[in-house]
């Protein structure tokens, strides 16, 4: 009997279940349910606003990768979810499922008076663009750039793009020779920023801040946002371009499920990615709160990893076997400056932070080709 397998989303988590899903199971009938069929690299985003990238670059129609794999695509949003898993209900209608895999990402907490004021880096590509032309069009003054995390689950929040614009904006405005006539500031309610990715690489983002001349306004909450400043309770930093990563939770349609949520409302699972509770039901990416260390990353490396372990419990559940698939818990990054970048690397057992050189930017964007290669 042909065995449904609906997963939802269109990011790294994924189509990197699809891709094992089908490697292990020739006669699954798959389903992808996306609001669009295509795949952005949001890694790339970074280099939108030095010229190194265009949107175009980017954005990756999946139609011939889902044919590739033989996968029925449907353009929909997911809404909600019922009878224990076994359908999803859609803007389109309902779609039934012997197992679901859930990769459909997180959502920015956007709670803080006048954050409309601020460009989020990571809502997508338009983002990148519009920061690009911002920057563009300023003929000088103060750029403040800077995140914060859910105070539910300290976890839940993507620092590293941001270390890598404030870095990339520095070089790309040295390289227009026009870095004297603009003040670059960074922000965190934080004392010690970027705490995931290890004290020694803390101290080093700290160290090549000072290097390069930028400001630091650090360990201050967060009041909100105006046009022209950023307002902690530390004292407002005035500003003409803010950039600016909020904390994570989870989707809105998860609310209408009976999934079960972790305290920053995310859905729960176990070191299998498999969901608390539902039969055959699995989460992989930042959609889920997964058992581990509290530095566990929501970066696209953890979510191919989180993605693997739900494919092959999948497919072991629906051949009558006990799932057993683990994922390790790994953070990898090259924190980038448009032509350096600095290696960090982290396990559960060792990390490792290696000084910024040409040969790690020149790495990363050889893996951006490989990646996207795979879904050309």
């Amino acid at each position: 009997m042909t065995r449904r397998v609906t997963v939802v989303g269109a990011g790294f988590a994924a189509l990197s279940s699809i891709r094992k899903l089908r490697q292990l199971d020739p006669s699954l009938d798959l389903t992808l349910v996306a609001p669009r069929a295509e795949f952005v690299f949001y890694p790339g985003t970074i280099w939108i606003p030095s010229g190194l990238r265009r949107a175009e670059d980017l954005v990756v129609p999946l139609d011939g990768f889902l044919r590739r794999h033989r996968v029925a695509f449907r353009a929909h949003a997911a809404t909600g979810l019922s009878a224990d898993g076994r359908t999803l209900h859609t803007d389109g209608g309902d779609i039934a499922n012997d197992a679901l895999v859930i990769a459909s990402g997180g959502r920015f907490l956007k709670a803080l008076p006048g954050i409309e004021h601020v460009i989020t880096p990571c809502e997508g590509i338009a983002a990148a663009v519009a920061i690009r032309d911002r920057v563009e069009a300023l003929q000088g003054g103060t750029i403040a750039v800077g995140f914060a995390g859910n105070p539910k689950e300290p976890a839940a929040m993507r620092g590293g793009p941001m270390f890598e614009y404030l870095f990339g904006l520095d070089r790309h405005l040295h390289k227009q020779g026009r870095r004297g006539r603009f003040r670059l500031v960074f922000f965190s309610p934080a004392e010690k920023p970027g705490q995931r990715l290890g004290p020694k690489a803390v101290d080093r983002l700290i160290a090549e801040m000072r290097r390069r001349g930028i400001e630091t306004h650090l360990g201050h909450k967060l009041r909100g946002f105006t046009a022209g400043s950023v307002q902690t309770e530390g004292g407002d930093i005035a500003a003409d371009l803010i950039l600016f990563m909020p904390g994570m939770t989870g989707n809105q349609w998860f609310d209408a499920t009976r999934l079960p949520r972790s305290e920053g409302g995310f859905i729960r699972a176990d070191r299998r990615a498999r969901v608390e509770g539902p039969e055959r039901v699995y989460v992989a990416g930042d959609a889920g709160s997964y058992p581990g260390p509290d530095w566990m990353p929501k970066q696209a490396h953890m979510a191919d990893l989180q993605a693997e372990a739900a494919a092959k419990n999948v497919v072991a559940e629906l051949r009558g076997e006990v799932p057993s698939a683990t994922f390790r818990v790994e953070l990898v990054c090259i924190v980038d400056s448009v032509d350096t970048g600095m290696l960090v690397a982290r396990t559960e057992r060792r990390s490792l932070v290696l000084p910024a050189s040409p040969v790690f930017h020149w790495a990363k964007r050889a893996f951006e080709r490989a990646y996207l290669r795979r879904y050309r």
